[in-house]
Formats: structure tokens, sequence, C-alpha cells
């Protein structure tokens, strides 16, 4: 018989993702959990994952069925009645954690805009993709984590865009590469980067000037995420703020290089995540 926690471990860990570090911190059951809502998330984001790679209209709307199916199994879940691994072990964490059900919704909406969108015309639009994306998440573990102040949910938000938008600057030539492109357009008119300066990899000075501005952008929503955090929650956030220092680094790595990001995604080293992941716990606990 399957194990749907071991399910969703193993695919955190397949991930590689930089979040699996964070999540060594929590108490087991908190991190099966953190393993199930992640598990969730790139079940989700696998499903539309070969359309950036420009496989046609009909793969487009089988990506869309498949997404819908998702969204189907979810309701099944919060039904009490879930089929697939991940939804079991769902069930079970949102019963156990009285996580609402909302998050989930949103991250299947913000997920679906990926099929119908490549291109986004200002921040705000693209703001609606980046809460939906990761703030719902965010707001998912939230609650597993507990909270007793309501600015954590704040908190939840502003940490969760923050990310976001750091992997749209990292991955900003991989996402060009695949005719996806998140950042904003009115940016690229205002330092007068253009899609052909991304396509082909060309560092213009528009283009650094832009990064300079989202890099800015960034840290500013990790700011406001630091200044929604309470004395009574702030143990709590040990996990998240792992994630905060390890994201925040990537950033800082990627200034240092001068943005060298359209032609390789810059990474932070294993061995510094780790480092990152124990000075956190010795700032916080």
């Amino acid at each position: 018989m399957v194990n749907p926690d071991l399910v969703c471990e193993q695919i955190t860990r397949a991930s590689g993702t930089s979040f699996y570090y964070s999540f060594k911190v929590l108490p087991a059951e908190k991190r099966r959990a953190f393993h199930t809502v992640y598990a969730f998330c790139r079940h989700a984001d696998d499903i539309v994952d070969d359309i950036v790679d420009g496989i046609g209209a009909q793969a487009a709307s089988d990506r869309a069925a498949a997404l819908d199916q998702w969204q189907r199994e979810f309701d099944r879940c919060c039904d009490g009645r879930p089929e697939h691994p991940i939804m079991i072990a769902l069930r079970d964490k949102m019963e156990r954690f009285r996580i609402p059900r909302e998050p989930f919704d949103r991250i299947i909406e913000g997920v679906r805009m990926d099929l119908v969108k490549n291109r986004y015309e200002t921040f705000e639009e693209l703001y609606q993709y980046c809460y939906r994306v990761a703030a719902g998440p965010g707001l998912a573990c939230i609650h597993i984590l507990g909270f007793r102040n309501p600015l954590t949910l704040s908190y939840a938000e502003n940490l969760g865009v923050a990310l976001q938008i750091t992997n749209i600057i990292r991955d900003a030539g991989e996402d060009a590469s695949t005719g996806r492109i998140y950042l904003p357009r009115d940016d690229m008119a205002r330092f007068g980067c253009t899609e052909q300066d991304l396509g082909a990899g060309r560092y213009s000075a528009g283009f650094l000037e832009l990064m300079r501005f989202e890099c800015e952008r960034a840290r500013g929503f990790f700011r406001k995420s630091r200044e929604c955090i309470t004395p009574e929650d702030r143990r709590a956030l040990l996990c998240p703020e792992i994630m905060a220092a390890i994201y925040s680094d990537t950033l800082a790595k990627i200034e240092r290089l001068n943005f060298q990001v359209l032609r390789k995604k810059i990474r932070v080293s294993r061995a510094r995540k780790l480092l990152l992941a124990l000075t956190t716990c010795a700032r916080i606990l």
C-alpha cells in the first residue's frame, strides 16, 4: 500500500527545492505537512510545465483538462473523499492543522494563469499571479506552524511575493527561452529593455537597470514581511525565515554577479544553504 506521506516527501526531495532545507527544522508532524503542501503545488505546476516549451494548442487544452481534473481531485479531498495519494495526505493535514481550502484554490487559479498568459502588463497584474502561486502556499503553511497574531498572515503574503519575485529575476533567461516573460511590460519600457534583449541573452544597459529595480522591489517585500513578525509568533516562523534567508542570499548573489541571469541560473550552494539555516536558527532560537 502506498504511503501518502512518503510520496509527498519523495516529491519534495526529488525537486531539489531550497525549501527542503528549511523543512528540516520542523517537528516530524509539521514537516510531513509542509511536504504535503509542497507536493500539491509541485503536482499542479508540473501539469502546466510542458506548455512553456511551446508544444501547441492541443497540448494546451490537454493541460487545462488535466488541471481541471486536479481541481476535481481537490474538491473530493475537501468533501472527505480523496483518492490521489497527495490528496489523501492533504485531507489529513487540513483536518489536523485546520487549514482552510482557500489557499489551495488560489494556487490552482495561479497555475491556471500559466496556461493562458505569458506576458504581464503591470506589476499590479503580476502581483495577482505572485499572490496565488506563492502567497497561497505560505498562507496554507502558516496554519501548520500556528500563529496567534493576525499580522502573521500579512507576513506570509509578503514573504510569498518576495520569494516569487526572486524566482522571476533568477529565471528571467530560462523563462524567456520558453516564450514566457514575467517581468512587467511597463517596467521593461521604463528602462528600455526589450523582449529581444531577453531572448538574445543581451545584457543591455536597460536590462541591468531593470534588474536593479526588480531586486529592490523584492527586497521591499522581504522588508514588509519582517515588519510583520510579532514577538508572540517569532519562534514559530523559523522555517519560513530560513527560506527568506536563502532567497535573500540568492538575490544578493545575483546582484554581486551583475545580474548575469540570462544565460545561466544563479544558485546558492548546498553548503551555503546549510550555513544560512544554522545562522537563522541561532538568531531566532
